[in-house]
């Protein structure tokens, strides 16, 4: 996996715009900075966005390609990220915030599970995919689409009084640079983890 994700970095210099996501922008402005968890942080604009904000983040990607430009733009932009060469595994604490865009969660183990139990109680999960997506393109790259948790199967984990569901719906975007910019609307997921 690692292997593969550090080829897809590796064939340009710069893959995505280096902007926040609009999605975690409107969701996440308005709430009270405290610990954050980006999954599949790529080359880190969202947990740059975020240290910007004031939340304490630690950002994981399986990619070392990924990685080193993520931290090379959190020293220019003058912020602290703890940054983790892993993908998601059980963590050791909860956080207030967990973001998860694109496919950054594959269909392994005890993946869906390991994302929601990192969630701190009275937390937010913010979990976000494409509508429409190339899959010829993204099987060419190696991956297939089939093999990450999808947004719809997130929410239907979360059926139970632990969780209340704020938003679950299509969001249009408008990126115009970087490999996502053909992408025109978002499936957001943002939820509340209780308190109890």
């Amino acid at each position: 996996m690692a292997a593969d994700w550090d080829a897809r970095y590796s064939e340009e210099s710069r893959i995505w715009s280096g902007n926040p996501n609009q999605a975690l922008v409107a969701e996440v402005t308005g709430l009270t900075p405290g610990t954050a968890l980006d999954v599949g942080c790529g080359e880190g604009a969202d947990a740059i966005w975020l240290a910007q904000q004031g939340w304490q983040v630690t950002a994981l990607d399986p990619s070392s390609v990924a990685l080193e430009r993520a931290r090379a733009a959190a020293e220019s932009a003058g912020v602290t990220i703890d940054f983790r060469h892993t993908g998601l595994t059980r963590m050791s604490q909860s956080f207030d915030l967990v973001s998860a865009f694109y496919p950054a969660l594959p269909k392994v183990d005890d993946a869906m599970t390991d994302l929601l139990d990192a969630v701190a109680p009275g937390g937010t999960l913010l979990m976000v995919h494409h509508v429409e997506f190339d899959r010829d393109r993204a099987l060419e790259h190696g991956f297939d689409p089939d093999d990450f948790v999808s947004v719809d199967e997130v929410a239907a984990a979360m059926e139970s009084a632990s969780w209340q569901i704020v938003e679950h719906a299509v969001r249009n975007r408008d990126v115009r640079e970087g490999a996502g910019a053909h992408h025109t609307q978002d499936l957001v997921l943002r939820a509340t983890r209780s308190r109890s």
